[in-house]
């Protein structure tokens, strides 16, 4: 029993986001999250304007503190009410930290709007998943965007915190969340974000570094089984695992440009301007639009193992303490 209520978080989390996916009429802890550092941003530049590397870092410790402690006191009213509410609750925060269905749902409305020829359409769906500008790709530019992204996310949106709450549960989640959102909003290396950004950034880099690289490696082990290279993926990804300005996102991106024998990344313009960006992987053939439903086949089958890793961590660590 104690294993089960170990593990339970877990299997509710991922057993309502297959469900049910991003629940966008409701309220979402990662929206509030968001919110607060639009708000702790908007009060560093106004208050610490001339020491903006400072108001970062007070900005990132005050989304942790806040973000962690939430739900540490929210879990522990319930864990001591009873372990079956504080399990249930416990899954329905998990839930929040995972992304699968959502980064499907999202990418696949790419693929329906470039297969029926709505090019304006499609840039439009990929710019909701994308950071890049897209008013100026073409119909390649717009499907090499999408599995770049279902590629990346693969470990940011679903592995990483599937690792963090299996060490941790929702509460160590949550701090990665918080984490990984403040990279997304404030971790650019441009003028504007450059100094108040720096400690997000870098916080983030060290959070991801073992989980890209693991989900890395699910993908190069899974690539066989869903009719891609396992060869071609393992090979690109000891090659261009470093051409990013991240230490880890090319982990992910290379090891499935190498198992769809595509050509990733390359140069692409952010706020106006243009990022000069190495290629990743090698054009054995051009990108099609079904490559983004392999892309998300891969992200499933990949995130899969690492869920069964993570089940059997939590259970070690969690159910062993209860017993």
């Amino acid at each position: 029993m104690n294993y089960i209520i170990a593990v339970l978080p877990l299997l509710i989390g991922a057993l309502l986001d297959c469900m049910i996916g991003d629940p966008h009429s409701m309220p979402h802890p990662i929206r509030l999250i968001g919110s607060l550092i639009s708000c702790l941003e908007a009060f560093v530049r106004k208050n610490m304007n001339h020491h903006l590397r400072a108001g970062g870092i007070f900005l990132a410790v005050t989304v942790l503190l806040i973000a962690s402690s939430v739900p540490l006191a929210i879990l522990l009213i319930c864990y001591r009410i009873a372990l079956l509410l504080g399990a249930a609750v416990e899954g329905i925060l998990c839930y929040y930290l995972i992304a699968p269905r959502c980064l499907h749902d999202e990418s696949m409305k790419v693929y329906r709007a470039i297969t029926t020829g709505d090019v304006e359409g499609a840039r439009k769906a990929v710019s909701m998943i994308v950071g890049r500008d897209t008013a100026c790709l073409d119909d390649k530019g717009i499907v090499r965007a999408a599995v770049e992204t279902v590629a990346e996310n693969t470990s940011d949106g679903v592995t990483a915190p599937l690792m963090y709450m299996s060490l941790g549960g929702a509460v160590l989640g949550f701090f990665y969340k918080a984490a990984n959102t403040m990279d997304s909003m404030i971790g650019y290396q441009n003028e504007k974000y450059a100094d108040i950004g720096r400690f997000a950034a870098k916080l983030d880099d060290v959070l991801n570094y073992i989980p890209s690289r693991l989900t890395a490696l699910a993908m190069i082990a899974c690539a066989p089984f869903l009719g891609l290279d396992g060869n071609g993926a393992y090979r690109i990804w000891k090659r261009d695992r470093r051409k990013h300005a991240s230490p880890n996102s090319a982990q992910t991106e290379s090891a499935c440009a190498g198992a769809l024998g595509v050509r990733l990344a390359g140069d692409a313009y952010y706020f106006g301007e243009i990022h000069k960006k190495e290629y990743i992987g090698d054009p054995v053939r051009d990108i099609e639009n079904e490559d983004i439903r392999r892309a998300n086949r891969l992200m499933y089958v990949s995130s899969a193992v690492i869920f069964v890793f993570a089940v059997i961590v939590r259970a070690l660590l969690i159910g062993g303490v209860l017993c």
